[in-house]
Order: C-alpha cells, then sequence, then structure tokens
C-alpha cells in the first residue's frame, strides 16, 4: 500500500529528465564524433555478420547438398554434422563474447561522451574525443 508517490517525496528542484529537442539529434548525428563512432559500429559489424552468415550457410548447404560428408564418423558415434552443428553454437557465444567486449572497450566510451554532450546541452564538436578505426 505505500507504493503510491507522496507529494513530498520529490524535491521543486528535481524536474527529472528534460526531453531534446530534435535539432539537437540532428546536430549530434552530424557531429564527427557521432559519424566516427557509427563507423566503427559498422567496421566490426558488418564483416562479423557476413561471416556468421556464410558460415551458416555452408552448414545448411552442405548438410542439403552433400549429406555425406557430414556423415563422416569423427569419434564412435559422433559425426561431422555434429561437430559443425555444435561448432555453430560456440561461434554464436563467440562472437557475442567478441561484440560485448568490442562494444564496452571501443564505442560505449565514445556513445557516452555523445550522451554527455547532449544531455548538458553542449554542442556537438569535431575537438570531442573522437573514435578512429
Amino acid at each position: 500500500m505505500g507504493d503510491a508517490p507522496r507529494e513530498h517525496d520529490s524535491h521543486p528542484s528535481d524536474t527529472g529528465p528534460q526531453p531534446l529537442d530534435i535539432e539537437a539529434f540532428r546536430a549530434v548525428q552530424a557531429s564527427a564524433p557521432y559519424v566516427a563512432l557509427r563507423r566503427r559500429h559498422r567496421l566490426f559489424v558488418l564483416p562479423v555478420t557476413a561471416a556468421c552468415l556464410l558460415w551458416y550457410l555452408a552448414y545448411v548447404l552442405v548438410a542439403g547438398y552433400a549429406p555425406q560428408v557430414f556423415a563422416i564418423t569423427v569419434s564412435g558415434s559422433i559425426n561431422l554434422g555434429m561437430v559443425w552443428g555444435l561448432a555453430q553454437v560456440v561461434t554464436t557465444f563467440a562472437v557475442t563474447m567478441t561484440y560485448v567486449w568490442y562494444a564496452n572497450k571501443h564505442l560505449d566510451p565514445a556513445a557516452a561522451e555523445i550522451r554527455a554532450q547532449l544531455e548538458t546541452g553542449a554542442a556537438p564538436t569535431a575537438t570531442t574525443t573522437e573514435v578512429t578505426a
């Protein structure tokens, strides 16, 4: 029952986050730090996505057109198809962990700086810490 907010719980000067105008967002999108951030993101995501899709497409094509390859025994009752299928799952986790590391190290600091500029109302400039490839 004590979940309802009370009037005296908030301070009069605490207005919370203010909505940002669209022009501020457009200025950030045109700024050098934002453009560099997007470029750095694409330099990781596009090649990794293409490689993963090709890896999966190869799996599907081999399974569909050369099932005898997947029937090759690796050890006991384990065949190449089972190993390759498990490798697909392992690849997914590896790519996810690598992206998290990459984003934490290379993308998040630049994004935090851009966000701080937006929230403080500072104009985006090219002199801020730029993300380089």
